[in-house]
């Protein structure tokens, strides 16, 4: 059984912020920054591929809601919302979790490093994308 399996069921306490029938949310050990919270489907779903749409529908209802109340709550200028899909991703839990991170002016934090596609390639990526929807 996964840590947040675990955590749903109580065997490892928590900071829980939100709790419905289908999901919860609680506070990350290890924020980013105060406030960073997880937001994970009480049943237990891999990644993307893994969920329901009827499940992530729930999951991500519940990740606009407690976003507001993290910004409102503590007075954040705004928040990233990120989904860590698979360990090549960052993935660390193997149970699909929204990050929601609090984020202030000033603060420091930088996403990711931007690129720029080589002349051409641009074209083969959308063939590639469009090729398996």
């Amino acid at each position: 059984m996964c840590i947040f399996c675990n955590i749903i069921i109580g065997k490892i306490p928590c900071y829980k912020t939100f709790e419905d029938d289908d999901v919860m949310a609680f506070l990350d050990i290890n924020p980013v920054s105060h406030g960073h919270t997880l937001v994970v489907p009480k049943k237990h779903f891999t990644n993307m591929e893994d969920i329901t749409e009827e499940e992530l529908s729930k999951l991500i209802k519940a990740v606009k809601k407690v976003a507001y109340a993290l910004k409102n709550g503590l007075g954040a200028a705004g928040y990233n919302v990120q989904l860590n899909n698979d360990p090549e991703a960052g993935q660390e839990v193997p149970h699909i979790h929204f990050h929601i991170i609090p984020r202030r002016q000033g603060d420091g934090l930088k996403i990711w490093k931007q690129t720029q596609y080589n002349k051409g390639e641009i074209e083969k990526v959308v063939d590639k994308i469009k090729g398996r929807i």
